[in-house]
């Protein structure tokens, strides 16, 4: 951020300030805002400008199933830095996910060398609690500002009792986008990578998710 009349400079970081320049509350909330939607440009009070470099999204997804060959292609043409992770070595392959990074490793054990940011999102596919669980948890204890689980509200609800049980309070669970993805009648793989990927937008883009109970951001 620069004030244009001072040329003094304020640098937003994710988790901290730097700059000698002090903006009022509404002001910081705009840039914030601009910066969470990568948009430059002169802020609304016409003294201030703001200029946004944002890394790369990441988009980690646990599970090389059939949505899996669907969503990762597209989210990599969306800007997304896709990595898989899978440990199971059949299933995972270049032949089924040409080109794509492939950790094949235990979820958990693969993001937490990851680490995970306000820029990560991690969507969980297999069904198997074995690997969805321990990915969960792992990125409920991160800033990803994406967290989605696959499987139907029954098999979510059992879902939440597990992470509960696991220590997980209510709040922090609401974090999680399950039944991943927007109510559109998505059927197909590619329709439901397609669901799952318009939700993880509105999210990025802090736009509100009508119908949605989890959280949009």
């Amino acid at each position: 951020m620069t004030n244009l009349e001072s040329g003094q400079q304020l640098l937003l970081l994710p988790e901290q300030l730097e700059g000698e320049l002090k903006l009022p509350d509404g002001l910081m909330e705009e840039a914030r805002n601009a910066l969470s939607q990568g948009k430059s440009g002169l802020m609304s009070d016409k003294r201030h400008f703001a200029e946004c470099h944002m890394p790369p999204a990441r988009l980690m997804v646990i599970g090389a199933v059939h949505i899996a060959q669907k969503l990762c292609p597209i989210a990599d043409q969306m800007g997304y830095e896709v990595t898989l992770i899978d440990p199971r070595q059949a299933w995972g392959t270049q032949s089924r996910f040409p080109g794509l990074k492939i950790l094949q490793s235990w979820p958990d054990e693969a993001l937490e060398g990851l680490d995970l940011d306000s820029r990560s999102a991690v969507v969980t596919l297999t069904h198997d609690p074995k690997l969805d669980d321990p990915a969960l948890l792992v990125a409920l204890e991160s800033p990803a500002f994406y967290i989605g689980a696959l499987g139907s509200n029954r098999t979510h609800q059992k879902r939440l009792q597990r992470l509960s049980e696991a220590g997980m309070d209510q709040d922090t669970l609401s974090r999680i986008h399950g039944p991943v993805g927007l109510s559109i009648g998505a059927q197909s793989p590619a329709e439901i990578a397609v669901s799952i990927l318009a939700e993880l937008t509105a999210v990025l883009r802090n736009t509100a998710i009508p119908g949605k109970s989890g959280r949009s951001g």
